[in-house]
């Protein structure tokens, strides 16, 4: 039973606790106090839940715990006696209310003011994502360091240095107007693609997905396309990530195993969130001026978008794939673009043709401890007859998976292409 309890209390924290950080940042304006009170609060439910039991409401019983506990600690320091009043009087308003949990429910609006907070120009560009990516993602240090390729030393690193960064230069905790909001903009939408991308993909553990991550970041896209409805891209992101969740029921088999794109069984397709995702595509489309090149967002949706229209695998339209990945590495050019594209253009026009691509990346730092470069190198080799290459390949690939899924998966192919 205390099992079963703590299980429970562990998953409430994944749920609430950027919601907890997002609101006592803009009470005490320093995500670092922030996140320190949100883990008090946590400890105190550790402690009481167990014999006490879950509360209806865990969320507003955390708040109420950590808003208490911020009061304790400005008044502790007496230099602060003017922030300890302010705070005071926030907190008793805030419980004055009939429906505590009716007050918690407007934390929307402080997530949100949180990701700005987050990518404000005196941090880092990488910092701020990984910032962002940690206290409203939920993700560990160490998932963030493999969605960057990065170093798990650097990431903390960064995650440490934005939070000080933040609260020295005391940033407002708001959303900013006009040309200032889209200055942060292109480092939002990347951390709200790259929370969607774990829970789509996920990078280390059991599973091969993590469906509350998708939907954390579905429900702040669509929150900032709310917010940004003249912004093309906003909407290039929400429709790209629509898309792909649409696929989500036929992306694991019934033992958990992942089922690649072209394996699917479309009819498991959400054709709604397909619907969803088209129609912010067309929006974000209308939006993008004739003069100007669309976004990496509406083309990475445009993509995805093809594999949708095509009722199978053999109708889908790879020429346009290949010259929409064409379009977004000029756009967008990066390593993982230059793979994608490397697997349209072997399915458009033939293995080598891919695998020509795929050779000039093998000795690209960023892709080095990548394990889709081995794994898509090798399924061209395979397809070219090159079997006990694409053996080896196949194993490499696995030895780099740190997913337990896809591991399994790789080393099926290994063994398959032996045989």
């Amino acid at each position: 039973m205390t099992d079963r309890v703590d299980e429970a209390i562990a998953a409430i924290w994944r749920i609430e606790s950027p919601k907890l950080i997002a609101r006592l940042s803009r009470m005490t304006r320093d995500v670092g106090k922030a996140e320190d009170l949100a883990q008090d609060a946590f400890v105190a439910a550790l402690s009481q839940w167990p014999d006490e039991g879950i509360p209806r409401n865990p969320g507003a019983w955390l708040m109420t715990i950590a808003k208490r506990r911020a009061v304790d600690a400005i008044r502790r320091h007496e230099t602060l006696a003017r922030k300890s009043l302010e705070l005071a009087h926030s907190l008793s308003v805030a419980e004055s209310k009939t429906d505590v949990a009716a007050a918690y429910d407007e934390i929307d609006d402080d997530l949100l003011r949180l990701m700005f907070v987050a990518c404000h120009p005196v941090v880092s560009r990488e910092a701020h994502v990984a910032l962002t990516l940690k206290l409203l993602g939920g993700l560990t240090t160490a998932e963030i360091a493999r969605a960057f390729l990065t170093a798990e030393a650097t990431i903390a690193q960064r995650i440490v240095r934005a939070k000080r960064t933040l609260a020295e230069a005391r940033v407002p905790f708001e959303v900013p107007s006009g040309s200032e909001r889209r200055r942060r903009l292109a480092s939002i939408l990347e951390t709200i693609y790259l929370i969607f991308n774990e829970g789509y993909a996920a990078t280390v553990g059991d599973d091969v997905l993590r469906p509350e991550l998708t939907e954390d970041a579905l429900r702040l896209g669509r929150m900032l396309a709310a917010l940004m409805p003249d912004e093309s891209e906003v909407h290039g992101l929400v429709a790209l990530m629509e898309i792909q969740a649409s696929r989500m029921r036929a992306r694991v088999g019934p033992s958990g195993e992942p089922i690649l794109l072209l394996e699917q069984d479309r009819s498991k397709w959400n054709r709604l969130l397909i619907y969803r995702g088209l129609a912010a595509l067309a929006r974000a489309e209308r939006l993008c001026h004739p003069e100007h090149v669309e976004g990496s967002y509406a083309l990475q949706a445009a993509i995805a978008a093809c594999h949708a229209r095509a009722a199978t695998a053999d109708a889908t339209n790879w020429h346009r794939i290949a010259a929409l990945y064409g379009a977004l590495a000029n756009t967008a050019p990066s390593p993982v673009v230059e793979l994608n594209r490397a697997v349209a253009v072997g399915m458009a026009y033939g293995p080598q043709a891919g695998l020509n691509i795929v050779d000039e990346l093998r000795e690209e730092p960023a892709l080095r401890a990548y394990h889709l470069l081995p794994s898509v190198r090798a399924d061209l080799l395979a397809k070219l007859g090159r079997i006990t290459e694409a053996r080896d390949e196949f194993e490499r690939a696995a030895s780099l998976a740190r997913n337990t899924r896809d591991k399994a998966l790789l080393l099926a192919r290994a063994a398959g292409a032996s045989s």
